[in-house]
């Protein structure tokens, strides 16, 4: 009987240790692939996308009075309504 107790721990030993090592190689092969994974993803994706600056706006009160004018022009000409003319208007004075 001791000869088969022994047999059947040294079974119990290998068996262990394979499922063990089987454990650590599958986790680094998924460690592994998904390091792969994100490496294609990053290559992929594309560039972030920058903004232009918006332009400057004029400085002084005469190029808003230029401004204010063109504006009026054009509702004169019918181009602009006057829920147009009144938001960009309020946005030339900053308001």
């Amino acid at each position: 009987m001791p000869g088969l107790l022994r047999g059947v721990a040294r079974t119990a030993a290998i068996a262990g240790t394979a499922t063990a090592v089987s454990n650590r190689v599958s986790r680094r092969q998924a460690n592994r692939w998904a390091a792969q994974d994100y490496q294609e993803q990053q290559q992929s994706a594309p560039p972030p996308q920058e903004y232009a600056p918006p332009p400057p706006q004029p400085a002084g009160g005469e190029s808003r009075v230029e401004q204010l004018k063109e504006l009026a022009a054009l509702k004169e000409q019918g181009v602009l309504n006057d829920q147009e003319f009144a938001a960009e208007k309020a946005r030339i004075l900053g308001g």
